[in-house]
């Protein structure tokens, strides 16, 4: 399994309706741009999310979070959220709001 398509999709509606949204395969998975910005992703069965370094470093705190670390060096406000804490789509649609809102913020490409 690349990556899981349910989660995926999922993803996508999370993200329905945002402008210059954009996917693109990533890290073995499948990444959501937004502005050309990475956002969030599926890689394996983990939901990815990107966050500034100082709420991601907060987020770590949290259940079911640990850094991104897909090249053996974890990456400053990047991390992976657990299918576990995922159950329910307003849990997933809290995660990438988060993610969107930092992105959201940065400059377009």
């Amino acid at each position: 399994m690349a990556y899981d398509e349910d989660l995926a999709e999922r993803v996508r509606d999370a993200l329905l309706g945002r402008e210059a949204l954009t996917e693109r395969k990533m890290f073995g998975g499948i990444a959501f741009m937004l502005h050309g910005h990475m956002c969030c992703g599926v890689v394996k069965d983990e939901l990815m999310v990107r966050l500034s370094v100082e709420e991601g470093d907060r987020a770590l705190d949290e259940p079911g979070t640990r850094p991104m670390d897909f090249t053996g060096r974890p990456m400053n406000g990047f991390l992976f959220v657990s299918p576990s804490v995922l159950g329910t789509d307003d849990a997933l649609q809290a995660w990438v709001d988060r993610a969107a809102a930092f992105v959201s913020g940065l400059p377009p490409k």
